[in-house]
């Protein structure tokens, strides 16, 4: 029940049954204050059909208690907090008795119950006056015989209506509470007995005008001070504070939200300020402005901005939806979810969060120019997200769709937000692509290989891995994303290429549970947050769904030298009574040795040097490590990276499952395709970022981690098959036989060794050898020889086809006749069937000397 209701719930009675059931409740309620206890009296013939019962069962007191209030969500803008939205179940603002106008006071007492001051609760007086006006045939505007009490008794009883779970149990307690019965009326005044005596006039007349409902789902004397004159309760005119007060008896017909209820409260209006200026708190000239007033002359109507849909700050309004769910479900609001829900319905609130509402608004600027929400050939999503790596606290969390909870949201907006698990408004997540690949990285690195170790790179079919301890058959063979990556890579190369088969054959060597242990390690989890991330050999580039929150904290916890900080956003919780209650607390944890996360990190900052993040390297110089990633049909597009403070998540892709190829689509930003502008957009989200978080270099890794536990590949070249194979084999390697192949040397010795001699690799490694066939041999040097002398040297490598240029090179007299060049050069290795050809110096002018033939 979202609104308060004015009708009263009366049953139609003949004029003396109507004055008979008066004069029987009158005396009973004459009784009832005069005792001020609960006597066990029972009167008959009230009504022609009804009695009044014994008094016992009628409760006794009743509590003024907490109302509920605005929220308040508070962001930073230059380091200070800024408000950024007013989240509430019933608009209200509480005050204290010396916060409230005394135009107000006096409006409610001079109109509502005049001899307030004087009662305990209830007025004998009032009740027979509304008693004979009810029979005579109506109340009219001069208002009725409850007491401030006995209203404030009835505003309670409706308010703990609307806090009980169901709408059933709402309705009826609501309808409970307003029913005009005389037994209803009864136990309205036993109650104001009781408040009268636990409370003060002052506490009960400033409970009444907080918990007073005003219509147009406004409560209390400061929400519709602000929302009908957009003004505090502190500053309102005589004519303003009576026209608040006239709404009471009837929200719906007196409010001032449409100028069709002006005459109603004007009506009722003047009935206050006539009794304000009777008990002489008006003059005769304020008396007489405040009659001649027009409500459409002060009604200043001001809609109430109420929810993260009217955040302040630009693009702000997906991080004030997450941080309310967080609130939510904090132990600072109660032991459990439904005291939490109650509590946060209480509000008084006031919550400071993380956010940096100026950096949040440039990274929506960035998406609305480099990812459109306008852009109508597909459903294109985009959303960046920082995070400062030493804490976990969430810096920004924008994203191109503009926030709209509406079920029938345009093109444009949506109700979920792309940075977050779906328990929090999000989505399922989007497949990470290669920034997944950090994991393998991680893992390799814990499991003590090395950077420079070589891996293979050129695609091809693994069937057996490592699963969970067990070996597993399922072959696989990973494309690499261009036709020209193949052969031996060292894994910081790799990495920095992002090399599909070389992850691959890193992943060969690791088992693939303890891949997903590194990224569960890290913080990262399926964004629907019950599917458990997969262990299967594809998944190491990047199929689990994945929120891009997430992966900014884990890359945090590399920029943070392998501590991982749990996201966070809200820093301070204070209640309606300014206690301060803490924030999230920071949870924080070291998950990577300091080494294996420096060694990452390196690898990482060729990503942004000469890798796939060309171009997100800042002007500022800011040391800084990346990974991109992009799934197979290019639908999703990523780009994760971090200084050494803070870490950047960027995302765009398509969020209706299709698979339209963002490297085929173009904006008009002029940056080509969506998919090829990551790392501008990226290195334009950090480059305020480091002006606000400055950061310091990475650790250098060291030689052992560079090194890793490799080996060399031993130089076998001349070696027999067999002397190759136990030289490879007492250094740690698997010999494999690569045949022959064209080569000089004695036929079946090593011509090569792939990789080549020298490159480290793990221990345990295959190598291939291959042997030469014999049908090449290396051209021996014959410069500066004589042609004879040339052709000696020649045929004694076996070369037979032999020849002579025309062409003579430039030379001096002693030059002359002699070989200048040779073509194939000096050391190659050629065929020795194939021609060699000779060029001899000829005289100063290039031309052919005497007797060189």
């Amino acid at each position: 029940m979202s609104a308060q209701k004015s009708a009263s719930r009366t049953k139609p009675v003949s004029a003396i049954g109507a004055f008979v059931g008066f004069v029987g409740f009158s005396a009973l309620a004459g009784l009832l204050v005069t005792i001020g206890v609960t006597p066990a009296i029972a009167v008959a013939g009230v009504t022609t059909t009804s009695t009044i019962g014994v008094f016992e069962s009628l409760p006794e007191y009743i509590e003024i208690g907490d109302l509920p209030q605005r929220n308040e969500i508070y962001a930073y803008a230059n380091g200070q907090p800024v408000k950024l939205a007013t989240v509430y179940d019933q608009n209200r603002e509480e005050l204290k008795y010396d916060q409230i106008s005394d135009e107000l006071k006096h409006a409610a007492i001079d109109g509502e119950d005049k001899r307030f001051w004087e009662h305990g609760g209830v007025d004998m007086t009032s009740l027979v006056r509304a008693g004979v006006g009810s029979i005579a045939g109506g109340l009219g505007e001069s208002g009725g015989g409850s007491t401030l009490t006995m209203q404030l008794v009835r505003n309670i009883k409706m308010q703990q209506a609307l806090e009980l779970p169901t709408q059933e149990e709402r309705e009826k307690a609501y309808n409970d509470a307003v029913e005009q019965t005389i037994p209803r009326k009864l136990e309205e005044m036993k109650l104001a007995i009781g408040l009268a005596k636990k409370y003060s006039h002052k506490e009960i007349l400033t409970g009444y005008l907080n918990i007073a409902y005003f219509g147009d789902q406004t409560y209390g004397v400061q929400a519709a001070a602000q929302h009908y004159f957009n003004k505090s309760a502190t500053d309102l005119t005589p004519a303003e504070a009576a026209s608040i007060l006239a709404i009471v008896q009837s929200p719906n017909t007196r409010n001032l939200a449409s100028e069709k209820n002006y005459e109603a409260n004007k009506a009722r209006r003047d009935v206050i300020l006539k009794s304000m200026y009777a008990q002489k708190h008006l003059s005769k000239a304020e008396f007489d402005e405040a009659i001649a007033s027009d409500p459409k002359d002060y009604v200043h109507l001001t809609e109430p901005n109420q929810g993260c849909q009217s955040a302040a700050g630009n693009g702000a309004q997906f991080f004030c939806d997450y941080a309310v769910k967080v609130v939510k479900k904090m132990s600072q609001l109660g032991g459990t979810q439904k005291e939490r829900d109650q509590a946060w319905r209480n509000g008084g609130y006031k919550i400071q969060t993380t956010l940096d509402i100026n950096l949040n608004g440039q990274q929506k600027d960035l998406l609305n120019t480099y990812d459109p929400n306008t852009e109508s050939r597909l459903q294109l999503g985009g959303a960046l997200n920082s995070v400062e790596a030493s804490t976990g606290r969430i810096l920004t969390m924008a994203q191109n769709k503009d926030y709209d909870q509406s079920l029938q949201s345009p093109p444009t907006a949506t109700s979920i937000n792309y940075s977050v698990d779906k328990e929090y408004g999000g989505s399922i997540g989007f497949q990470v692509g290669s920034t997944y690949k950090v994991f393998t990285l991680l893992d390799w690195l814990k499991a003590g290989h090395g950077l420079n170790e070589s891996v293979n790179g050129t695609p091809h079919n693994t069937s057996q891995w490592t699963q969970c301890g067990s070996t597993i058959t399922s072959p696989w063979a990973p494309k690499n994303d261009s036709a020209g990556e193949n052969g031996q890579y060292t894994v910081a190369r790799a990495t920095a290429l992002s090399v599909n088969a070389a992850f691959a054959s890193m992943a060969a060597k690791l088992d693939l549970c303890d891949i997903r242990q590194t990224a569960q390690d890290l913080g990262v989890h399926s964004a629907d947050e019950k599917t458990e991330l997969n262990a299967y050999p594809s998944s190491i580039l990047g199929t689990n769904n994945i929120a891009p929150l997430t992966m900014a904290s884990a890359y945090a916890t590399i920029a943070n030298g392998g501590t991982y900080c749990a996201p966070i956003a809200i820093d301070e919780i204070t209640n309606a009574a300014g206690k301060k209650l803490g924030g999230q607390p920071k949870q924080c944890k070291q998950v990577l040795d300091p080494a294996v996360a420096a060694s990452a990190a390196y690898a990482m900052r060729g990503t942004v040097q000469y890798g796939t993040a060309q171009g997100a390297q800042t002007p500022d110089g800011t040391q800084l490590f990346a990974k991109t990633g992009t799934t197979d049909d290019a639908d999703q597009i990523w780009l994760v990276g971090a200084s050494s403070k803070v870490a950047t998540a960027y995302w765009q892709g398509n969020t209706d499952g299709a698979k339209n190829n963002l490297r085929h689509y173009y904006n008009t930003a002029g940056y080509g395709s969506y998919a090829s502008q990551r790392a501008h957009v990226w290195q334009q989200a950090m480059i305020p970022v480091n002006q606000l978080h400055p950061a310091e270099p990475f650790p250098e890794p060291s030689q052992t981690a560079l090194r890793g536990n490799s080996i060399n590949v031993p130089d076998v070249r001349g070696k027999s098959a067999d002397d190759a194979r136990a030289t490879l084999a007492g250094a740690g390697f698997t010999y494999v036989d690569g045949g022959t192949q064209p080569g000089g040397g004695a036929p079946g010795t090593v011509s090569s060794t792939s990789p080549a001699a020298g490159t480290l690799l793990s221990k345990g490694s295959s190598v291939t050898v291959y042997a030469t066939d014999g049908s090449q041999a290396s051209v021996p040097q014959v410069t500066g020889q004589s042609a004879g002398g040339a052709r000696n040297a020649l045929q004694s490598e076996g070369f037979t086809k032999i020849t002579v240029s025309d062409d003579y090179a430039k030379g001096g007299r002693d030059d002359q006749c002699k070989v200048a060049a040779v073509d194939p050069g000096e050391g190659s290795a050629v065929a020795k069937d194939s021609t060699i050809t000779l060029q001899l110096f000829g005289t100063k002018d290039g031309k052919a000397p005497k007797g060189c033939r």
